[in-house]
Formats: C-alpha cells, sequence, structure tokens
C-alpha cells in the first residue's frame, strides 16, 4: 500500500499556542492498530479519502511526516512513531476525563472474576485508570481459572468475568484475539530434546489442548515434565531450563523467548478473551466496569461470539 500523505516539514513556522486534534490523533491511532486507511475509517467511523485528508492536516500541525510513503507497506516514520506515544497518552487522559465528568456518577461494589495471568499482564492499568475516572466504585478480584470462573457465574457469586472462550460456555462478547506462543528460557534449549518435555496447565486447559494437538498434527513426540496450576509455576519451569510451555503473548517476559516454526514448532491458533455478565443483568457499576474493559483491551472486529468446538476446557 501506497500512502501519498502531504510531507511539509515546516516546524520553525508552528506557534506555540497550537494545539493538536484530539480527532486527529484518534484517526492516526487507528490506523497504526488496523494496519489500514480501509479498516481505520471504519473503526472512526469515515471514509478512506476522510481519513487520508485527516492525516495530512496532522502532517501539518506537527510540521512532520508520519508514514514512510516509499515503501508499499504501512509503516511509520521515527517523528510517527514518537508522535504514536504521545497520541496514545493523550487519547487516556482525554477518555478518561469523559468517562470522569459525562459519564452519570456511579457507586457500587463489583466483583471481577478473571484468571491470573489476565489479572498480572492486562488488567492493572486498565483498573487504576478505571478507578481513577469511577472513584466511587469497589472493585474485588477473584482469580481462578476460566472453568471455575463460569461455575462462580452460574451461581451468582461475581459480577463479571474475562475469560478465555470455552465450547460449553454460553455466548460471550468477544474482548480480543490474543496470540499463543511457544516460549523457552534464555540460556536453555529444551526444545532440542527428545522428546519434547512440557510444562503446561492441568488438564481442561485450553492452552493445553491446542498445544498437544499442534504436537500431534505435527507427529511431534513430546512428555510432560511439569504440571502447574498458575502462570508463575509455569514461568518458573521455563525460566530453570525444564521445559517448553504455551503462553499467550502478553505473558512474555524478560529472561523468556520466543519458539517458532525455525525452533521445529508448530503454528498455534489464538485464543479468544470474553467477557461474561451474571444472568440476567448487573448493576450499573460492573456494566460501566465491563464497556471500559472492552473498550481498553478490545480489538476492531470483536463482537459476540459462539463458543468454539474444542475437545477441551479450563483455563
Amino acid at each position: 500500500m501506497k500512502i501519498d500523505f502531504l510531507h511539509r516539514h515546516h516546524s520553525q513556522d508552528l506557534s506555540l499556542s497550537q494545539d493538536l486534534d484530539i480527532s486527529l490523533l484518534r484517526t492516526f491511532v487507528a490506523i497504526v492498530d488496523t494496519g489500514g486507511l480501509t479498516s481505520a475509517g471504519k473503526k472512526v467511523g469515515r471514509t478512506q479519502p476522510a481519513i487520508t485528508h485527516q492525516i495530512k492536516r496532522l502532517e501539518d500541525s506537527v510540521g512532520r511526516t508520519l508514514f514512510d510513503s516509499n515503501r508499499r507497506q504501512l509503516s511509520l516514520t521515527r517523528d510517527g512513531e514518537v508522535l504514536l506515544e504521545f497520541a496514545r497518552t493523550m487519547l487516556r487522559l482525554n477518555d478518561e476525563a469523559l468517562d470522569r465528568f459525562l459519564v452519570p456518577d456511579v457507586t457500587g461494589h463489583v466483583v471481577l472474576g478473571t484468571p491470573d495471568l489476565y489479572a498480572s499482564y492486562l488488567l492493572p492499568e486498565v483498573l487504576e485508570n478505571f478507578s481513577r475516572s469511577h472513584p466511587n466504585v469497589e472493585i474485588q478480584l477473584r482469580c481462578t481459572r476460566s472453568i471455575h470462573l463460569n461455575a462462580a457465574l452460574e451461581r451468582d457469586e461475581i459480577d463479571i468475568a474475562l475469560m478465555t472462550n470455552q465450547p460449553e460456555f454460553r455466548r460471550g462478547e468477544l474482548v480480543r484475539r490474543e496470540p499463543l506462543v511457544w516460549v523457552a528460557g534464555i540460556g536453555s534449549d529444551p526444545e532440542l530434546r527428545k522428546p519434547l518435555p512440557l510444562a503446561v496447565l492441568p488438564q481442561g486447559s485450553v492452552y493445553r489442548h491446542h498445544a498437544l494437538e499442534a504436537l500431534g498434527a505435527a507427529s511431534l513426540q513430546w512428555s510432560v515434565r511439569s504440571v502447574c496450576d498458575s502462570i508463575a509455576g509455569l514461568q518458573a519451569a521455563v525460566l530453570a531450563g525444564l521445559a517448553v510451555s504455551v503462553f499467550p503473548r502478553c505473558a512474555v517476559v524478560p529472561g523468556i523467548r520466543c519458539l517458532d516454526e525455525t525452533d521445529g514448532m508448530p503454528r498455534l491458533p489464538p485464543i479468544e478473551l470474553v467477557l461474561h455478565r451474571k444472568r440476567p443483568s448487573v448493576s450499573d457499576a460492573a456494566e460501566q466496569l465491563a464497556q471500559y474493559i472492552a473498550r481498553a483491551l478490545g480489538e476492531p472486529e470483536a463482537g459476540p461470539v459462539a463458543s468454539p468446538a474444542l475437545a477441551d476446557n479450563g483455563k
């Protein structure tokens, strides 16, 4: 794709009183996140020509070229990468301010259920920002595997749950698809051992199901060397060099490296993160939190989904 925006370098003429337009920044971030003008237009509700015009205006405002027009694949210039970080921060603050003053004040107590992995790697900043804009909502976290959260929902013990999609669960709201990756510790090479040593979650885990199914389809021999009930346990096994494991990409931390086909590992499908609400309805506070999580973690094509046809269940 060739992007032919106007490239004007007139930073020396910029007025110190000039303000950046939030709507232009929102379009800019949408292009980066969706990877194209058409998909960005769908996200922000504008036509492709309008999107192009907005980027021209933004480049005029900052006096810098934001996208490299000499490549067919859409890519940011160094100035574009710098502006992207500012844009994300400004949009977050803008949206928090609107939530704080335009959304009716809500109070209440919300029990949010989620696996420990999502609580550790996806939700801290989301919950911090929500608490700033909704200071009168008390959030209680309940962290356990998705199969247990689903049972807790049915018993009305939690209000909302961010879970991994499961075949036996009722329809949920798709929030995002998270890639699964093979992982090993830096400084160790368990992927070279025969049979392949694995660190996995207990029976009933979607991560475990996808890992074993992919290995079986590739006719690779494997042996379970470590079974852990939490992501912390899996990380310990991987960092110690005991085994290969399967993580969502968001849980890859320093000291852990990703493996792919060049390392002899088969491809893995993504997992689906879904939101479930207590039936028949939830409080205003719980609904506000559910919508906030969906916006913060969401992707352009997310929406209601049915459960996939997996033979396994779990985390």
